[in-house]
Order: C-alpha cells, then structure tokens, then sequence
C-alpha cells in the first residue's frame, strides 16, 4: 500500500510538471499519464520496483515528447525540482515566454490603471475597502489565461467572487471610520486570494495535489513581492534623492503615478516570476522556512514564559492580542511551506521534530489567547474585532491541534507524512470561508458600527 502511495506521489508530481507547461492540452496530458502507467506496469512485471519503474518510463516517453524529455533529465536524481522558464524545442515554443510577458505586463497595467482610478473615485476610506477589486481580478485573469480555464470556471470567478464581494463591500451603509469597515477591508484580500487559487489550478480545486501546488506558490509569491518591494523601494529612494539634489521635486510623480503602478504592477509581475522561475525559488523558500521556524518557535516560547508571569490574562494589551494573532498566522505560513516543500518520501527528520515543538508552542499560544478573549468577552462584551479574532482564534485552534497530532504519529511511524498534507489543503477552504464570513455576516451582525 505504501509503495503504490509513493508512485502516485511520483506521477502526480509527474502530471503537474506537465500541466503547469503551457505547451500541450490536458486531453494530451491525459494520453501522456496513459502511456507512463502503462510503461511502469510493463516495466514493473518484469522486476523493476516501483522508482526504478517510474524514472525508466519517464526517460523512454522522453523519446516521445520533449516535455516529458526534460522532466526526465531533471528529475532523475530528484522527483521534486522545478522548471526553468525557456523550454527546449521548436521555435514556437521558444516565443511563448516572450508572448507571456506581454500579457503580464498587460495585466499590470491594467491593475495599475484600476488603482490610480479607483483611488481617485473613491478616497482614503473606499479605497482601502475594495483594494482587493482593483488588483486581484487582473491576477486571476493571468492564470485563468494561462491555465485555459473553461467558461464555466470564468464565470464562477466572475460572479461568485468578486461581483459579490464588490457589492457587499461597496452596498453595505458601513458607518465611518468604522470598526466593521475595516474587519471587512482586511477579510476582502483574504476571501479574494482564494478565486485566484481557483484560476491556478485550473479548475480543479478537489485535488489535493493542486491545492498544495497554490500553497506553494503562495510562499514563493510572497518571497518574490517582498523582494520587489525592497527592491522597488531602494529605487524610489534613490530616485528622490537624486532629482531633489538637482533642484526638482519629483516627490508628486511618484506619489501619482510610479507607486500605484509600481504596486499593482509587483503583485502580477510577482506570480510571473514564480512561474518562470520556480527553480530560483524553491532555493529561497525553503532556506527562509529553515531558518525562521527556529526563530519563530524561540520567540513563541519566550512569550509563553512571559505571558506566564504577567498575572492577569484580561488586562493584557489589546494591540498585544492583535499581534499574536498575526504571529500564529505567520506560524501557520511557516508550516504550510514547510509542508508543501518537503519529499513526503523522506523519513523523520531534526526538522520535522522542531515543527512539531512549533506547533505545539503556537498551540499553547492560542489557548492563552482564547482564554483572553474569552475574558474580555466576558467582561467587556462582544465586538466585531473580538468577534473576529475570537473565530480566527478557533479555525486556527482547530488546525493546529489536529497538525501536531498527525506531525507526531509522523515522527512516531505510525502514520505517513500524506496524512499532513491532506489535513492541510482540505481544511483550506476554511479559512476561506471564514474571511468571507467577515464580510458577509459581520457587518450587519453588529449593525455596520
């Protein structure tokens, strides 16, 4: 059982790698995971085991196909590498990255343009409501062009996601400046990013395997955005200094025109990045998870003993239980990473008991914090941030507890590391559906205060 587990591991890996490739159609890939199963079965009666099955099957289809080709040169000595951008091939072939660029950069502009829009008809306040409207439909229409999503998928993304979030946060009577406006400004993003990860994987959102694929693409997003920014940022300051040194003030340029251009721009041109250059990343992300999970599980427990000799858990700072809230969804980022960057076929490792010493620490964290908001609750009665963080405080809760027991019967052996991975991208929609919760139900819950 656990042999045939690990070679649909290894086809799946397979068929991903073909189907993030924009060069052959899924009725193709269909055929082609055919002809590779029907390899390793012919391979597999005559002696060979399960992996040497595989990577054999795999190099013959390369005879049959370059795709296959190249992911078996760069898949023999390791199932799990990522591509390069410039695929080897015919001539059109080698003009498909340079076609891709420009509809990027097309998607860029025109989130730039909705920005720059956007913010000049709606202000400050309506803005920051809808940020997620002006960008991210441009991000899901890159992948929904580059995945060849079906009509039906389109609409689906269209209208289920983003004309209903655009409604409910734009007819609303949200009261100014108030409390429900911004739980609602913060959840939209949230309850947006998942209609991109119905574009990424191309429709198919019930597959385990390319639900993890977007939790990985999600991490190295926002190493690459990071990076920009950075990047982006240095440049603007150098930009300034230099034109105010000269006597002329460009301040108002860029204020108008570079930084929302800039931004929207950075959060496609981003995912592009990924998708080029998947093999860059996967050398950072993985390096960065490696070495803030020690870091993060340090400062966790440094809390823990501080929160320990604080007394009282109701007097403790408000601005103090928003931060640990962020913290434990930092943590929560660290493990689906982690997660989804390790081979499922490699047995316990140092690593995976510091996970498990993470997620314990961020568990006990989160019992605190429930048991201060249950407090103030108590006291101080319900409002819509404490609402919030309190169901926040609970889908995580939830996570969390069964994450450390699956983790531990992991190093133990008496479970597989599948089980992991599939609590985690099936418990997913969750926090989905908890985002579009606060923008749906909250508002009204406490009257638009």
């Amino acid at each position: 059982m656990e042999t045939e587990a690990q070679l649909e591991s290894q086809i799946g890996q397979w068929r991903g790698y073909v189907e993030r490739r924009q060069v052959i159609s899924r009725a193709d890939t269909d055929e082609m995971e055919d002809h590779l199963r029907n390899q390793i079965s012919d391979l597999s009666a005559v002696g060979l085991s399960s992996d040497e099955a595989f990577l054999v099957a795999v190099k013959r289809m390369g005879s049959v196909d370059s795709i296959s080709r190249e992911f078996a040169r760069e898949h023999s000595d390791r199932l799990w590498k990522q591509l390069v951008l410039m695929p080897a091939g015919s001539d059109a072939d080698k003009r498909r990255p340079t076609r891709e660029l420009l509809v990027v950069l097309a998607f860029a502009f025109g989130a730039g343009v909705a920005v720059k829009v956007g913010f000049e008809a709606l202000g400050d306040n309506g803005f920051a409501r809808n940020v997620g409207l002006f960008v991210l439909p441009f991000l899901t229409g890159y992948f929904a062009w580059k995945r060849r999503v079906s009509m039906r998928v389109a609409a689906l993304l269209l209208l289920l996601y983003f004309a209903v979030a655009a409604v409910l946060l734009n007819v609303y009577p949200f009261a100014s400046d108030g409390t429900t406006e911004v739980v609602a400004a913060i959840h939209a993003p949230i309850a947006l990013w998942f209609a991109v990860g119905l574009a990424y994987v191309g429709g198919e959102w019930q597959s385990d395997r390319r639900r993890m694929d977007f939790i990985r693409f999600t991490g190295e997003w926002i190493v690459y955005l990071t990076l920009l920014a950075l990047g982006g940022g240095v440049l603007i300051g150098l930009t300034i200094g230099a034109f105010d040194a000269l006597g002329t003030d460009a301040e108002w340029v860029v204020e108008d025109w570079v930084v929302p251009f800039g931004a929207a721009g950075a959060v496609i041109v981003a995912a592009w990045l990924v998708e080029a250059k998947q093999n860059v990343v996967e050398n950072i992300a993985p390096v960065l998870t490696r070495v803030f999970t020690p870091l993060t599980t340090l400062m966790l427990l440094v809390l823990l003993v501080a929160f320990a000799t604080a007394g009282s858990l109701v007097d403790v700072d408000r601005n103090l239980l928003i931060l640990m809230d962020l913290i434990l969804v930092v943590v929560l980022g660290l493990l689906l990473y982690a997660i989804s960057a390790r081979d499922p076929q490699l047995p316990p490792d140092a690593f995976d008991r510091l996970q498990l010493l993470l997620v314990v620490s961020a568990l006990a964290v989160d019992v605190l914090m429930l048991i201060a908001m249950l407090s103030r609750i108590a006291e101080f009665g319900f409002t819509p941030n404490k609402t919030a963080a309190l169901g926040l405080n609970l889908v995580l809760l939830v996570n969390l507890s069964w994450s450390a027991w699956l983790v531990l019967g992991f190093i133990r052996g008496r479970s597989g590391f599948a089980a992991t991975e599939r609590w985690q991208t099936r418990y997913l929609p969750v926090f989905g559906a908890w985002a579009f919760l606060m923008i749906a139900v909250l508002p009204p819950l406490f009257g638009f205060e």
